[in-house]
C-alpha cells in the first residue's frame, strides 16, 4: 500500500511538471518589462493615440494657410434655356465647359486658429504622457505577475517538501505497524494525508502554470511559446527601508513624477484653451478671397469678316422717270463663325478679389452652447485632476499602512513558524516512540504547514507593498 501511494505522489508531481515546456532562457524582471513595453497591446494602442494627436496638430497648423479649390465641369444642355452667348431664349442644345479656381484666407478670427493649435499641442503632450502612464501600468502589472510566479513556486517547494515529509513518516509508520507497535489506523491516516498533500502539490503546480500564462498575456506572448522566469530568493530581493518611504514624502515625489498627474495638468491647460477657441467662434471673421475662372460654349460665335457696300433703299419717279435711291452711308455685312476652345477660354477669363466678413447671428445657439460646454469641461477636468490626486494619495497611504502591517505579520509569522517547527519536532519524537497518536502528529504537521504558508504570503505581500511605494517614489521596479 505504501509503495502505491509513493508512486502516486511522484507520478502526479512529474505529470504536472510536464505541462510546462522547457524554456531556453529564463527572463528576469527587467527583460519582462522591456518586452512588455514593446509588445503589449495596450501600450501599442496608446502609442497610436500619439499619432492621432500629431495628425490633429498638423491639420490645425495647415489651417492657417489659404484654402485653394479648383473645380471644373463639362456637359450638354438641351431644352428651353437662355443662350449664354447672347442671352436670348433658345431651344437649341449646346455643349459647355467651365473652370474655376478659388482661394480664401482668414485675416482675423479672434485668434481661434492660434488657440486651436495651442490646445492640440497640449493634447499631444497629454497623449504622450498618457503613453508613459500606460507603460507604468504595464510595468507594475508585470512586476505583480512576476511576484505571483515567485510566490507560486515557493508554494510548490513547500508542498513538495510536505509530500516528502509525509512519505518519510508513512514509511516509518508502516514499519512500526508491521512490527505490531502501531495500529493499522495510523498508516491509513498517513496514507490519506499523503493523498491530500499530493493533491495540494498539483494545485500549487497548476497555480504556477496559470501565473506563467498570465505573464505571457501581459507580454503578448503566444501561450504555446516556451517561457520561464528567473527565480531569485525572496530574501535577496533588494528593498528600501520602510522608514525612508514615509507616505507624505512619497506622495510629493509622485505628484511630480507620475505620468497621470502630468496628463491631468496638460488636459486642464488644453481645456482652458478650448474655451478661448469656442469663444472666438462667436465673433465675426474677416477673410480675404479671390477667384479665377473661364468657360467654353459650343454656340459661341465671333465675326470672321466685314463687307461694306452701298445698297439701294428704294426708287423715286421724277417727271415720269423712275430713279433708284441709294443709301448715303455704306451698309456693313458680317460673316460669323465658331470661336475656338482655347480662344474662348482666353476671352472668358475672369478674376475677382475682395474682403469678406462673416458674422454669426442666428445658429440655433450652437456656438454659445459649445462655449458653455467648454467652460463646464474645464470644471470637469479640474475635478478629475483633484480626484486622481486624491486617489494617488489614498493609494500611497494605503500601501504604506499595508506595508507596515505586512512587516508586522511577517515578523509574527516567523515566530509562529519557529514555534510550530519546535512543536512538530517534539511531536515527531514522541510519535516515533509511540507516545503520540497519528492524529496529533498530523495536527502539528498541518499547523506547521499553515504557518509556513502564512509566512510566505506575508513575505511576498510585504515585498509587493514596498515595491509599490518605490514605484510611486519614482525608483522604478527592481527584483
Amino acid at each position: 500500500m505504501i509503495r502505491r501511494y509513493i508512486q502516486l505522489a511522484i507520478a502526479l508531481f512529474f505529470l504536472q511538471s510536464s505541462f510546462a515546456q522547457p524554456a531556453s532562457e529564463k527572463w528576469d524582471l527587467r527583460k519582462c518589462v522591456e518586452y512588455a513595453l514593446e509588445h503589449n497591446i495596450s501600450v501599442r494602442q496608446a502609442d497610436l493615440q500619439i499619432r492621432f494627436a500629431e495628425l490633429d496638430l498638423k491639420q490645425s497648423k495647415l489651417a492657417q494657410y489659404p484654402g485653394v479649390n479648383f473645380s471644373t465641369n463639362a456637359g450638354y444642355s438641351a431644352g428651353r434655356n437662355q443662350d449664354p452667348t447672347n442671352f436670348s431664349l433658345t431651344t437649341t442644345g449646346y455643349f459647355f465647359n467651365n473652370y474655376s479656381l478659388q482661394t480664401s484666407v482668414d485675416l482675423f478670427n479672434w485668434f481661434t486658429k492660434k488657440n486651436t493649435i495651442t490646445a492640440r499641442g497640449l493634447n499631444l503632450k497629454a497623449t504622450e504622457a498618457g503613453v508613459e502612464k500606460a507603460k507604468n501600468d504595464i510595468a507594475l502589472n508585470v512586476a505583480v505577475a512576476y511576484l505571483q510566479i515567485l510566490l507560486a513556486r515557493e508554494q510548490i517547494n513547500l508542498a513538495s517538501s510536505k509530500v516528502t515529509q509525509t512519505i518519510s513518516q508513512l514509511e516509518s509508520t508502516r514499519k512500526q505497524v508491521d512490527a505490531g507497535k502501531l495500529p493499522e489506523l495510523s498508516a491509513a491516516n498517513l496514507e490519506s494525508i499523503l493523498a491530500l498533500d499530493s493533491s495540494n502539490l498539483i494545485t500549487a503546480e497548476t497555480a504556477a502554470q496559470q501565473s506563467l500564462l498570465q505573464m505571457k498575456a501581459l507580454l503578448n506572448l503566444d501561450a504555446a511559446t516556451p517561457f520561464d522566469v528567473f527565480t531569485p530568493a525572496a530574501d535577496r530581493i533588494p528593498v528600501e527601508n520602510l522608514a525612508d518611504l514615509q507616505p507624505e514624502t512619497v506622495y510629493n515625489l509622485a505628484i511630480s513624477n507620475m505620468p497621470q498627474q502630468k496628463v491631468d495638468d496638460l488636459n486642464l491647460q488644453s481645456a482652458k484653451k478650448s474655451v478661448d477657441v469656442a469663444r472666438g467662434s462667436m465673433y465675426p471673421t474677416i477673410s480675404l478671397f479671390g477667384s479665377l475662372g473661364s468657360a467654353f460654349n459650343s454656340r459661341a460665335e465671333e465675326i470672321k469678316s466685314r463687307t461694306s457696300s452701298i445698297l439701294p433703299i428704294g426708287t423715286v419717279t421724277v417727271s415720269g422717270t423712275p430713279y433708284t435711291v441709294l443709301s448715303i452711308s455704306p451698309f456693313d455685312s458680317y460673316t460669323t463663325g465658331k470661336i475656338g476652345y482655347f480662344d474662348q477660354l482666353n476671352q472668358n477669363f475672369r478674376q475677382s478679389i475682395g474682403i469678406g466678413i462673416s458674422v454669426p447671428i442666428m445658429n440655433g445657439g450652437a456656438l454659445r452652447t459649445a462655449w458653455q460646454r467648454s467652460k463646464l469641461n474645464v470644471k470637469q477636468v479640474e475635478l478629475q485632476k483633484e480626484q486622481n490626486s486624491f486617489t494617488l494619495k489614498q493609494d500611497i497611504y494605503t500601501a504604506y499602512n499595508d506595508a507596515v502591517a505586512s512587516l508586522q505579520k511577517f515578523n509574527a509569522n516567523k515566530k509562529a513558524v519557529e514555534a510550530a517547527q519546535k512543536a512538530y519536532d517534539y511531536a515527531l519524537k514522541r510519535y516515533d516512540v509511540g507516545l503520540l497518536s497519528t492524529y496529533d502528529l498530523i495536527t502539528t504537521q498541518t499547523n506547521l504547514q499553515q504557518a509556513k504558508s502564512q509566512l510566505l504570503y506575508s513575505q511576498y505581500d510585504y515585498l509587493f507593498k514596498i515595491k509599490l511605494l518605490e514605484f510611486y517614489k519614482g525608483q522604478g521596479l527592481k527584483l
